[in-house]
């Protein structure tokens, strides 16, 4: 696999991880016992931290990476074994 297209698919990993870890740990203002602001809405976190959650997000889609790129190279999950409609093909193949 091409450097580029590895780092294609990581920025992809990573995108995706963006929307996987944005809600883990987060808390509201009146979780917080915090004052709202005007105009702003009850869901919204308290205390937004970018830099922590740039962290996490990195850690998470450097692992789904290295799974990714594992299986690339090792074959542990290929096409015809997750093809639902010619059982038999995958069956034989093993």
């Amino acid at each position: 696999m091409r450097w580029t297209s590895m780092l294609a698919i990581y920025v992809l990993f990573w995108a995706f991880s963006v929307f996987l870890v944005l809600p883990w740990g987060v808390r509201t203002t009146r979780e917080v016992g915090g004052d709202y602001v005007a105009g702003q809405a009850e869901s919204a976190p308290h205390d937004f931290r970018l830099g922590r959650l740039a962290i996490r997000v990195t850690i998470v889609a450097t692992l789904l990476f290295v799974l990714f790129f594992a299986n690339y190279r090792f074959g542990w999950v290929t096409p015809q074994m997750l093809d639902l409609f010619n059982r038999e093909a995958v069956y034989n193949a093993v």
